[in-house]
């Protein structure tokens, strides 16, 4: 392929990049489910409270000699609920007093959209349009949560202090058997503790087991199309020991419920720059399961601890956390292991992690994400120098044989055969390789792809400001002007190309059309984005000049 094609074959590949992560989405292989249908029965009550009855059989692997839960069920009481605010500096919630469920979220520092402050993110929403909550619980015999009903928790102590809030809700049951429900909210984080302190003061030993599930309906937001029509991915994920990070999005839920028992893991829904996750205790057999509420339309994700016997007149506390936040990942990596891969760069996710890694230290310096991606642009380009200076340099020489191509073409006419071993010969006589436009192109592209992904999956760009009229990066620009230029950059790129004297009709005018077909592409792309392409094509063009200029003088030397 001739160097002339370049720009083409970079557009072509972008398109085909897109189109391949949308494919993944709808057509990727899907991850193993149990194909044990009694199993799966025994595993998830197919009730539409969502929540697992005490058919769950204790874990084969420990605590085998704690029996099975009988179905003889406490009735539990339906005093009015009422809900609970829990709240730190970033993170508001409130807490249903009946089952002591996360019914709401709102991120405090979080707008739904730019300059609308009295209107902030709520991640967890409980109304008659949205169903969206964190539940978790006891089951048991005798415990707060069945499949017929759960408890209603008085509050026993609601708090706050500098470091953070404190929520403690208690239910005591018909045997005098107490359960403590509290939630921890630090300061400054997203990720709130949730434990049960069980106190048994009956004769019998008591067998429980914590459950934490995310009830989602299929909303989808608007927000984060990155153009073409792609969509950040909103759906469920979850983590295993042999797998790190895996997506299970409603149609898969649909085809199948998960049962994967597993060490450590956890269990999420994402959305565009944010994501819920249960995590469960790290250091115990958990296991994974789905369940669809089809009446409801709503998808569950649940991961189920191991069984803990509490001994007559003992104590004991089960915990876990609950992240509701931005993708933030230093954090979710330090919380559990995996959960820092769901700000999802894609393949080329080992270009992206350095590639974010720079861009947050150039933002600590200029204190603005525009400029940040601008100096991340010049450093890749700098570091891409060599490869792309064979690049620039092998056009320049094909610019240079236009005159003589063009007299090839006119000897030879249509003869093409002829016409090929001439040029052939031609470019074995210059030393020029008309690949080497091409090759270096290639190379760079997984580059271009991961910084694609990384700015589209940082929330730290969301409503971020350049300046003047582009008051957010994660947007597309209002006024079209960044489209514009980068669509004149392109021309002006295309422009330094050296035209193929083989090339035909039709290619000359997908040439000629390239620059207003991706205008109109880049009217709907983030304005991050298109800022990024912006830059990298300004300096092209002014590293191409410098260096047609050089082999200019070069060739000019050799004939005097």
């Amino acid at each position: 392929m001739e160097s002339s094609r370049g720009i083409l074959l970079l557009a072509l590949a972008f398109v085909t990049f897109l189109m391949y992560q949308q494919w993944q989405e709808d057509y990727a292989p899907k991850p193993p489910v149990q194909s044990d249908v009694a199993a799966e029965s025994a595993a998830i009550s197919q009730n539409e409270s969502g929540i697992p009855s005490q058919t769950y059989q204790p874990d084969s692997s420990s605590d085998s000699d704690i029996p099975q839960a009988t179905p003889t069920e406490q009735p539990v009481t339906h005093n009015q609920s009422e809900t609970i605010t829990l709240k730190n500096n970033v993170l508001e919630l409130n807490i249903d007093t009946h089952g002591g469920d996360v019914v709401l979220a709102r991120l405090l520092k979080f707008n739904e959209k730019l300059n609308q402050n009295d209107n902030k993110i709520e991640l967890l929403n409980r109304t008659q349009n949205r169903t969206f909550v964190a539940k978790s619980g006891l089951i048991g015999e005798n415990a707060p949560d069945t499949a017929k009903g759960r408890a209603q928790f008085n509050v026993i102590e609601n708090s706050t202090t500098d470091k953070g809030s404190r929520l403690v809700l208690r239910w005591i049951n018909s045997d005098g058997v107490e359960f403590y429900k509290v939630f921890e909210l630090a300061k400054d984080q997203y990720d709130l503790a949730v434990s049960y302190r069980i106190n048994n003061k009956s004769s019998e030993e008591l067998n429980v087991r914590m459950f934490n599930q995310l009830n989602r309906d299929r909303y989808v937001s608007s927000e984060g199309g990155s153009g073409f029509g792609i969509q950040a991915y909103t759906g469920a994920a979850y983590s295993t020991e042999e797998t790190r990070y895996e997506k299970y999005d409603f149609d898969d839920m649909d085809e199948a419920n998960l049962n994967l028992k597993t060490k450590a893991g956890w269990v999420a829904f994402l959305q565009h720059y944010f994501v819920t996750a249960w995590i469960p205790n790290q250091q115990g057999i958990n296991e994974i399961t789905s369940q669809v509420l089809k009446n409801k339309n709503v998808s569950i994700i649940r991961v189920m601890q191991q069984w803990v016997s509490v001994g007559p007149q003992a104590t004991k506390e089960i915990s876990s956390t609950l992240y509701m936040g931005p993708k933030e990942q230093e954090q979710l990596e330090q919380l559990a292991e995996g959960l820092d891969l769901t700000v999802d760069y894609g393949i080329f996710w080992w270009i992206g992690q350095p590639l974010f890694w720079l861009l947050t230290f150039f933002q600590s310096i200029v204190v603005n994400w525009g400029v940040a991606i601008i100096l991340v642009t010049v450093t890749v380009k700098l570091l891409l120098y060599p490869l792309a200076n064979a690049q620039y340099r092998s056009f320049a020489k094909m610019r240079l044989l236009q005159p003589k191509l063009q007299q090839l073409k006119e000897r030879y006419g249509d003869d093409r055969q002829k016409m090929s071993m001439a040029m052939m010969e031609m470019y074995k006589k210059e030393k020029v390789n008309p690949m080497g436009g091409c090759l270096p192109l290639i190379v760079q592209m997984p580059v271009f792809f991961a910084l694609y992904w990384v700015l589209l999956e940082s929330y730290e760009i969301r409503h971020a400001p350049l300046a003047l009229w582009i008051q957010d990066l994660s947007a597309a620009d209002p006024y079209y002007i960044l489209p514009i230029l980068m669509g004149i950059s392109m021309w002006g790129m295309q422009k330094l190309q050296p035209t193929a004297a083989t090339m035909d009709p039709m290619q000359q005018k997908i040439m000629q059309f390239l620059p207003v077909m991706m205008t109109v592409f880049f009217i709907f792309f983030p304005a991050g984005l298109v800022l990024y392409w912006l830059v990298n094509n300004l300096l092209s063009i002014a590293q191409q000049l410098y260096i047609t200029k050089k082999i200019e003088r070069e060739y000019a030397a050799k004939k005097a």
